[in-house]
């Protein structure tokens, strides 16, 4: 072993500072980038957001010099109409505060000013979610301490759709467990969860899908048959095997159809209506609009602030070596990220304006007229990685003539087609599925492979498996789920 040196060139990519910013605020979303501007404005002193700061009438605004020392000289008689303008501008405060105190007072209880007027925050309200709703009828119910106690356990369990539920324990082991926390008798728990579960909404706190409906069929006094079914044909019913439900039950086929009627119309969610409905409101980045027969876009930048380098802090740095390196930092940081910003916008343009030309059929045609895309075509186009070309089309919104869509949307995969025909988006072929099932008869849903036929003949040809993903993609049932037997 020996130690030497030995020099060597190579090639290696360093990520700054700066490329780290620039990567991190080109995969951001636009309500994340408006966020992150305005923590930035918070915590950096050079920045100003100029579309808050109100015009400086004190200044020139171009070199700093008095609006008075900028202004030309006065002409004779201007000193007496500025004069005249002052005095009508002035208020009378003897007058104002007479007046005031002849008003007659505010209605409502007597208060006389806005000081006595309840706070903004007491005239706030929330809706009511399932948890209150269900511990105001706790309250109202005769429970000793150690049920009560069980009752939190069960409410502080519940899922999304008012299941009884917990992670990594199985349905018939959940009361025995929150009974031994609460120190309560397991058989005394059973009965206050039965009790639990003829609250409002009925059928609530149950284990399992079976549970919550049998316990809203035994409070609407439904008879032995839909009791029978619920009990051990869940999974039948869900099939729609009704065929199969009557032989083992011997019943008429016809029986069971008003069954699952009935069973239909029961809740199998009982915490649907409680739960939020609060609309997610999305921000295009960019605006697509027509002029004619062009298409131009232009970055969406209303909402965005206005970010510049503030001037006070310059006069700051001198003479002062401390405040001198910290204003520096502060200013290079401001800097990155103004110089981020931008080219993030820029970015967004180009790649848009490139998707634009490559499927103005589309915007044309609608969406039938999809082409194939991938991120290479686009990548290649504008000159840039495909990884930065995922980055931009991610949770970015562009606004067309045609409606919202998300970047992504544009990038298909191709499906062959004849050879006289160019290849089909994979979306389009989506499309042409939905409008097949849609067109369908209820009582006679087409199959997977009555699909594939139906498709080829619009020259698209695809396999069975294919269809079935498509399908399962768009959320659409499988026929026998789709059939409409009454």
């Amino acid at each position: 072993m020996e130690l030497k040196q030995q020099l060597k060139l190579s090639q290696q990519l360093v990520m700054t500072p700066q490329l780290q910013q620039a990567i991190k605020l080109l995969q951001m979303s636009r309500m994340e980038l408006v966020e992150t501007v305005h923590q930035e404005l918070l915590e950096n002193p050079v920045l100003e957001d100029q579309s808050e700061i109100a015009p400086d009438h004190s200044t020139d605004g171009r070199n700093g010099e008095s609006r008075e020392t900028a202004q030309p000289q006065e002409k004779p008689g201007d000193q007496g109409t500025r004069d005249a303008d002052k005095k009508a501008s002035e208020i009378d405060w003897d007058r104002y505060i007479e007046n005031h105190a002849m008003q007659a007072p505010m209605p409502g209880g007597g208060m006389r000013g806005f000081d006595e007027l309840p706070s903004y925050e007491t005239t706030l309200t929330k809706s009511e979610d399932l948890i209150d709703h269900l511990e105001w009828q706790v309250r109202m119910s005769d429970l000793v301490e150690d049920e009560r106690r069980f009752t939190a356990l069960v409410l502080g369990n519940l899922d999304e759709k008012g299941y009884l539920r917990m992670d990594g324990v199985a349905p018939e082991e959940v009361v025995p467990r929150l009974a031994e926390e609460a120190e309560l008798d397991p058989e005394d728990a059973e009965e206050v969860l039965a009790m639990i579960q003829r609250f409002d909404p009925i059928g609530v706190a149950a284990r399992d899908l079976k549970e919550c409906l049998k316990v809203q069929a035994e409070h609407w006094g439904m008879d032995a048959l839909v009791l029978s079914v619920i009990d051990g044909h869940i999974a039948d019913l869900e099939k729609r095997n009704y065929q199969a439900i009557a032989k083992q039950l011997g019943v008429e086929v016809e029986e069971i159809y008003d069954v699952a009627q009935v069973i239909a119309d029961l809740e199998p969610r009982p915490a649907r209506n409680f739960v939020s409905s609060e609309p997610q409101y999305i921000e295009p980045d960019v605006w697509v609009h027509k002029v004619g027969d062009e298409y131009f876009v232009v970055a969406n930048d209303d909402g965005m602030p206005r970010l510049k380098i503030s001037g006070f802090y310059r006069s700051a740095m001198k003479g002062n070596a401390e405040a001198k390196e910290y204003i520096q930092n502060k200013l290079r940081s401001a800097q990155w990220l103004i110089r981020s910003i931008d080219q993030r916008r820029k970015t967004i343009e180009r790649v848009t304006e490139c998707i634009v030309d490559k499927q103005r059929d589309f915007f044309e045609k609608g969406i039938e007229h999809l082409k194939p895309m991938i991120l290479r075509d686009v990548a290649e186009e504008v000159g840039m990685h495909e990884s930065t070309i995922s980055r931009v089309t991610s949770n970015k919104y562009v606004a067309t003539p045609r409606g919202v869509f998300e970047l992504k949307f544009f990038f298909n995969s191709a499906i062959k087609r004849g050879a006289a025909q160019d290849d089909i988006a994979s979306e389009s072929v989506k499309q042409a599925i939905k409008k097949l099932i849609d067109s369908e008869e209820p009582k006679k849903p087409y199959s997977d492979q009555k699909l594939v036929e139906l498709l080829a003949q619009q020259n698209i040809e695809i396999a069975r498996r294919t269809v079935a993903k498509y399908r399962e993609m768009m959320g659409i049932l499988s026929s026998s789920k789709r059939k409409k037997y009454f």
